[in-house]
């Protein structure tokens, strides 16, 4: 057993693997709202669209979280007013911001000496240098995201189901969509540095989309996804200290794994039991006891 436990003996692995748990909890309790209401592309483009901020926050020398905040804040913002437009659909603007912030990001990069470095950390992260700091601060983004989501759960369910019942319903679909991206923001921002946005990315979605198949409801498929994230994480650094590879990115493609995994065995059951679940279920599910709950 000392292959299997020999690693976690380490320091270092130990705080990364912590840091690990706790992005995992962030992504799954953000990363499941990100999943049903269909905002995977926008996860993908807010993680990417923070390199200008973080360039220019390295270049200068500043606080690289801020950075990071102020720059998918930016993001955000486009979103926001780019979805209001009647001539573009969302995803189209989405493209075209996620484009733009990455190639201004990339731009004010090359101007340092130090262009591959810095561009590696801010996509791959080092997991295996965390410090207590950081785990602190993942703490704190944990709080934070769970007490938002707890307070925001009805709105963010009515919102996934039916956006236009949660207007009708007065639960204001428009803030309960800017704390969404408020939390994906959180999720990214609070991880980025620590872990990469590469990582922070694929336990966003890859374990809520694990869990899917397997849940009625959304607690449950929050808590599935960090069971999947958590799992996604120990298995990753165990492979990456034994196989020397790169520890984020094994953890990455562990995520993913798990969810091809996840999803073959789904498929296998529906043939099974010839009587399939979809994500329908869960939506008429949702919406009954959204509605029965709010009238109530």
């Amino acid at each position: 057993m000392e292959w299997l436990t020999g690693p976690f003996e380490v320091a270092f692995v130990q705080r990364a693997l912590w840091s690990g748990i706790l992005v995992s909890l962030i992504c799954a309790t953000t990363g499941t709202w990100v999943v049903l209401r269909g905002m995977t592309f926008l996860g993908d483009a807010m993680s990417h669209g923070m390199l200008p901020g973080v360039a220019i926050a390295s270049l200068c020398g500043g606080n690289l979280l801020i950075g990071a905040a102020v720059s998918a804040g930016v993001m955000a913002c486009g979103v926001t007013v780019l979805g209001r437009s009647r001539r573009l659909t969302q995803d189209t603007g989405i493209g075209l911001l996620f484009v733009g912030m990455l190639s201004l990001g990339v731009i004010i990069v090359s101007r340092s000496q130090s262009f591959a470095v810095d561009l590696t950390g801010f996509l791959f992260g080092d997991v295996l240098a965390v410090r207590e700091q950081d785990l602190v601060n993942l703490g704190v983004a944990l709080c934070v995201a769970t007490l938002v989501s707890v307070l925001g759960y009805r709105s963010f369910l009515a919102l996934v189901f039916d956006e236009r019942k949660a207007h009708t319903l007065g639960l204001r679909p428009r803030l309960a969509h800017g704390l969404l991206l408020g939390l994906v923001t959180l999720a990214i921002v609070t991880s980025f540095h620590v872990v990469g946005t590469l990582l922070v990315f694929g336990l966003l979605i890859a374990p809520p989309a694990a869990a899917l198949p397997w849940a009625q409801r959304v607690p449950w498929v929050m808590c599935g996804a960090a069971l999947f994230g958590i799992g996604a994480t120990f298995l990753g650094l165990l492979l990456s200290w034994h196989l020397r590879t790169a520890a984020g990115a094994t953890i990455a493609a562990v995520a993913v794994l798990l969810f091809l995994l996840s999803a073959l065995a789904a498929g296998f059951r529906r043939r099974r039991v010839r009587n399939p679940q979809p994500l329908s279920a869960l939506e008429s599910e949702g919406n009954t006891d959204t509605c029965h709950g709010l009238e109530s």
